[in-house]
């Protein structure tokens, strides 16, 4: 099956999952956040991947997300709901159900805590693509899963199972992702999930960025990917440079507990609440977010 994947290049914004004073999922919050990522002319939307917080939620709540989401979406932009767990029937079906929904691709993170070798790698993802028709992404974010997955390992599943058709990248070794798009062919797309790395992986041949930042400077995410294909490099390496604090205060502590702190001072959310464990920033991050946001000119001193 050929899949349109031009279509899936880009700034693709990983929407929060808003909660209210209970820690409830705030599903209206969610619609409008949305809305406002796609008024702003984003060219994707995923939910429930690392930045919503999904090993906090349930899989009845993850689905629910899922729905909302593709209703509020309606096929404006493309939809990527991250759809993977470290229990592979939880991530079978939550593949399903965003097949389902009529999601354009899913991204499922490679499994966490259990730490499989290569092969169990392989075997997993292998099982995830065969059960749908749809495009999958893989998910490579060593510091939460703690393992790699190497280049090798990717072109085999490219090899064999062919709706696999990228990779999001949080390996900070700028050195495998140059070996990944080189094994895995340059029509594989490699989406950078560092901040940092958004312009050097497009400038090897990356398809765009999957970042935080996103939430609340969709404008210049979109703006780096837009200065990449107009081949307009000064203006590029110059907002490159420009987000560089805010995307760096945006981990001051574990996301996405920094980013919610910045969308409720920016009034984009009600509430900053973040689920155990992820506990509610210190008031020393809260007012390095503060300053960052004031010297970028988002807020007034």
């Amino acid at each position: 099956m050929k899949y349109n994947i031009e279509r899936l290049k880009g700034s693709i914004t990983p929407i929060i999952t808003p909660f209210d004073e209970n820690l409830s999922v705030d599903y209206d919050t969610l619609t409008k956040l949305i809305n406002w990522q796609i008024e702003q002319g984003a060219h994707g939307i995923s939910v429930t991947g690392t930045t919503g917080e999904p090993s906090a939620l349930s899989v009845s709540e993850r689905e629910l997300i899922m729905q909302i989401a593709a209703k509020a979406v309606a096929g404006r932009v493309p939809f990527i709901p991250g759809t993977g767990s470290a229990n592979l029937d939880e991530t079978l079906y939550l593949t399903k159900s965003a097949q389902t929904l009529g999601a354009d691709a899913v991204l499922v993170i490679c499994p966490y805590y259990s730490r499989p070798n290569q092969q169990g790698i392989y075997d997993w993802y292998k099982t995830v693509a065969d059960s749908v028709d749809i495009p999958v992404i893989l998910y490579n974010i060593p510091a939460r899963s703690l393992v790699n997955i190497e280049p090798k390992t990717m072109a085999r599943l490219v090899k064999d199972c062919k709706n696999i058709i990228g990779v999001k990248e949080a390996n900070k070794d700028f050195e495998h992702i140059n070996r990944v798009i080189h094994t895995c062919g340059r029509e594989f797309l490699v989406y950078s999930g560092i901040e940092l790395l958004c312009y050097p992986v497009m400038a090897i041949g990356g398809a765009g960025h999957i970042n935080v930042t996103a939430n609340i400077l969709p404008k210049e995410s979109i703006a780096l990917w837009d200065y990449w294909k107009a081949k307009e490099i000064d203006k590029l390496v110059d907002l490159h440079y420009s987000m560089l604090p805010v995307n760096e205060v945006l981990f001051v502590e574990t996301n996405p507990a920094p980013v919610k702190a910045a969308m409720k001072m920016l009034g984009l959310i009600p509430c900053d609440r973040t689920r155990p464990p992820i506990s509610t920033l210190t008031e020393a991050s809260k007012e390095k977010i503060k300053q960052a946001l004031v010297q970028y000119g988002l807020l007034k001193a």
